[in-house]
């Protein structure tokens, strides 16, 4: 990354306006993570269990929520460089409500992938700015804490999320489905109010600068290529271990047991965990410790046969999970050129578009054949096999100075 001013750089606000940004931006995620995790986890369940949808059926509509909004999330990043954050996240809010919303009165798959592709939509054109937002208010010292106070709040979010997605279900799944899309809506009025607007250049970059600058990043290209197959591990929480969960126990509430489980160590571990290991190891050590971690636990998984064994893996991988968040965001982030956040954001969503995409049917896949075949163990061989592959590669590529000169998590 050049080391000369940024010359497109739009004008940050002043030290107030960045505290009550970051604050909004807490407040922010709280509700995005609350309400997408209420509803997501048991999208799945809902649909195969309620529906009578194939598990492979579903792992397709949530690839292609994937697929979309990471694939798109580069047009949310360069339209970010170029009209504001604070508009493209308001856009992006509504329209992830609306397609919350509609999710209510899906019946079948056309239906569920309509849904799915206009909240994704909505994801798409407010990730990246969300992500440059973070980047834009903060600098190389405070960046680092702040993505632990974030992911600590996401993992409340996160806990809270499914266990009130479950008890909704009680009583209905569009319950949950418009409860969830409330939470999105909310989060317009969060942003009207308590996100700075950072002042844009009189003169805009072409469209084709920020690309440009991505073009010619071999190093930040390369990180997003192996982070693909991170998320393609990652993305497991959604499909099959929830699958998992509810064939263990044959209730639908072991899915919120199963989240929050995760997410309490989260609470638990974020910040005091990610302080504890920046004084003795580098980022890049960290993330890579963290995605063993993950592919070890989700690989012991297909040696277990009860929900408490389970368990015990869901715990190791959120221990995992804990070390691999804030690292993976601060690299990325102190990997992207300050000219053009926003693009470099967006194409970083390209790993988890495509290795989360072809997680989510790979999962629901590999699930069905499980069954079909009587081979327990497949999926979480094949899961830990391409964690531990991700490992060795990070590893490899992490080694550079430049990495290696970040600040640590």
């Amino acid at each position: 990354m050049s080391e000369s001013p940024p010359l497109h750089a739009p004008v940050p606000p002043g030290a107030e306006a960045r505290r009550r940004g970051l604050n909004g931006l807490l407040v922010y995620t709280f509700f995005m993570v609350t309400g997408f995790a209420m509803l997501m986890p048991l999208v799945a369940v809902h649909f195969v269990n309620d529906v009578g949808l194939a598990a492979a059926a579903v792992g397709l509509a949530l690839a292609v929520r994937q697929l979309t909004q990471q694939g798109l999330a580069l047009v949310g990043g360069v339209l970010s460089d170029r009209f504001g954050a604070r508009r493209m996240i308001c856009l992006g809010v509504l329209l992830r409500a609306a397609g919350f919303a509609s999710l209510a009165f899906a019946d079948d798959l056309p239906l569920l992938l309509f849904a799915m592709a206009v909240s994704a939509l909505g994801g798409a054109m407010f990730e990246a700015p969300y992500q440059a937002s973070i980047a834009a208010l903060t600098d190389e010292r405070t960046r680092p804490r702040y993505y632990a106070i974030s992911n600590w709040v996401s993992g409340v979010a996160t806990t809270l999320g499914p266990l009130l997605g479950v008890a909704l279900l009680r009583f209905d799944f569009r319950v949950v489905c418009l409860v969830a899309a409330a939470c999105f809506a909310l989060n317009f009025v969060i942003a009207l109010r308590l996100l700075p607007s950072v002042a844009m250049p009189e003169r805009p970059p072409p469209l084709r600068h920020g690309l440009d600058l991505v073009r010619r990043d071999r190093a930040f290209l390369s990180l997003v290529a192996l982070m693909m197959l991170y998320w393609f591990l990652a993305v497991q929480i959604n499909i099959s271990l929830p699958l998992l969960a509810q064939r263990l126990t044959g209730q639908v509430d072991s899915v919120g047991v199963m989240f929050a489980v995760s997410a309490g160590l989260t609470v638990l571990l974020q910040y005091g965990l990610v302080r504890w290991l920046e004084q003795r190891l580098s980022t890049a050590q960290v993330l890579v410790l963290g995605v063993v971690l993950m592919s070890l636990a989700v690989g012991a998984i297909g040696f277990t046969d009860g929900f408490a064994g389970f368990l015990l893996c869901i715990g190791g991988f959120a221990v995992g999970a804990v070390m691999t968040r804030p690292t993976q965001q601060t690299l990325i982030a102190g990997m992207a050129d300050p000219r053009a956040l926003g693009t470099f954001l967006g194409v970083s969503s390209l790993s988890l578009a495509i290795g989360g995409g072809l997680g989510n049917v790979a999962g629901g896949w590999l699930v069905d054949v499980a069954a079909t075949r009587h081979w327990p163990w497949l999926p979480w061989s094949v899961f830990c096999a391409i964690g531990l592959l991700n490992a060795l590669g990070l590893s490899l590529m992490l080694r550079a100075p430049r990495v290696q000169a970040l600040p640590a998590a």
